[in-house]
């Protein structure tokens, strides 16, 4: 079989990120891999202290492969960085990569062939967590639906991909307009966008990524700021008729308790209801499903699309 099709990796960066954590995120996405991205994209969003500038020059370098270096001249947020990505890129396949996590190398190799293979304008994967004191492949596992018709279900009520697993169909993003800013919620909200506009979505089931958990997870995760990113979220759906009134509602009252209890209550009752409801609601509804995102509230009962 020929070689798949060209693809960049699309890797944003800030001035809080670690330099070794990037230089390991680098390399896990470009050296280390089985099939290497024909270019990495690193979307610099604001000024760097010098030790991230020394590896960000190297990337400039070639040291990782072909490469792009953008850059914003102030802090603008992930969606700007991402969205100066795929507009950047010349290649209509673009895989996501964040510059804390561990792509595994089988990752490309895997997922760039299904693509075009089974027609997917927009492929994730399953991924497993990890920190400082939990060893990348031995955290817990967390899951997403495979199949269209199975995600479709899944999306009025959570994200239905983990967003550092992945591979996107640069045209068809940029034709229901792309990343938008929304806190924490821009790529849930380019799912919703590119699901209306006819995109074929699937998710492997196997561990792709290893994704960084820091102590400070679930506390970022709550507050005015996200509660009103999950209610423009909500509106924007009930309005393009992915959600009913009644699912608009139960959506936003787990989402504003969620988003508004204690973090340590968040960490508590995430590691001891939330998956255990969701392995039995996914069960029920048969989405092959087991652990969920940390960073989203308790499902919701299922609601049929209208």
């Amino acid at each position: 079989m020929g070689r798949p099709g060209a693809f960049a990796v699309l890797m944003p960066l800030w001035g809080r990120d670690l330099p070794e954590r990037l230089e390991l995120a680098l390399t896990s996405a470009t050296l280390d891999q089985q099939l290497r991205p024909d270019l990495l994209i690193l979307t610099v969003d604001g000024p760097l202290p010098d030790p991230l500038e020394a590896v960000v020059e190297r990337v400039a370098a070639g040291e990782f492969g072909p490469a792009t270096v953008l850059r914003h001249d102030a802090h603008r947020g992930v969606a700007a960085a991402l969205q100066d990505g795929l507009e950047t890129s010349p290649h209509d396949l673009i895989a996501r990569a964040d510059a804390d996590d561990i792509c595994r190398p089988e990752r490309f190799a895997l997922q760039i062939p299904r693509m075009d293979e089974d027609g997917l304008d927009l492929l994730g994967s399953g991924m497993r967590e990890f920190s400082d004191r939990i060893a990348p492949g031995t955290g817990p596992l967390r899951t997403r639906p495979l199949h269209h018709e199975e995600i479709a279900r899944y999306l009025p009520h959570h994200s239905p991909f983990h967003h550092p697993t992945v591979v996107l169909r640069r045209s068809v993003a940029l034709a229901v307009g792309g990343y938008r800013d929304l806190a924490l919620l821009e790529d849930y909200w380019l799912w919703e966008r590119m699901m209306l506009g006819g995109a074929r979505m699937g998710n492997l089931p196997e561990v792709l990524v290893d994704y960084r958990v820091d102590e400070q997870l679930f506390a970022r995760r709550g507050g005015w700021k996200l509660f009103a990113s999950d209610l423009q979220l909500q509106r924007r759906m009930l309005s393009d008729r992915v959600t009913s009134p009644g699912g608009f509602l139960r959506n936003l009252a787990l989402r504003a308790t969620y988003r508004f209890v204690p973090g340590w209550a968040r960490r508590i009752g995430y590691r001891r209801f939330v998956e255990q409801s969701l392995s039995t609601a996914g069960a029920r509804e048969g989405i092959h499903t087991s652990r969920r995102a940390e960073d989203e509230p308790p499902p919701t009962p299922s609601a049929p699309i209208l």
